[in-house]
């Protein structure tokens, strides 16, 4: 009598079992479930970008600018500002950018050995 009553135990979980699983799939469509739950956790890792302000110096490369930002910095010593200026390599994906404009960057991934940078938009053009 125990062996009837361990062969019976296992089918019958089989059937709830995959009567179970059955239920689940029909109920909830699971590629689309877990495809705004990784929206989600991409959206939530991701930090915000830093973004300046700059003139283009040059342009001559293909779709890339070099930004000019200029930042006031105060001296640690003498409290005097200071202007420093810091060249930026930004990708130009459509080579609008031309020397003297205005524009803004973004920080992206790097694309190049030195290009961390992507222009947003043109603020104002040259004169």
């Amino acid at each position: 009598m125990p062996k009837n009553t361990e062969v019976e135990t296992p089918e019958v979980a089989d059937a709830t079992t995959s009567a179970t699983v059955a239920d689940v799939a029909e109920a909830t469509p699971a590629p689309a479930k877990a495809a705004v739950a990784t929206a989600d956790v991409a959206t939530e890792s991701r930090k915000n970008r830093k973004t300046r302000e700059g003139m283009v110096v040059s342009d001559k490369m293909d779709k890339t600018a070099v930004v000019a930002v200029i930042e006031r910095v105060r001296h640690a010593k003498y409290g005097k500002f200071m202007m420093r200026t810091k060249r930026l390599y930004a990708h130009d994906e459509t080579n609008d950018a031309h020397t003297g404009d205005r524009v803004r960057v973004m920080e992206t991934r790097p694309l190049s050995k030195n290009k961390r940078w992507r222009v947003v938009e043109v603020l104002e053009r040259a004169k």
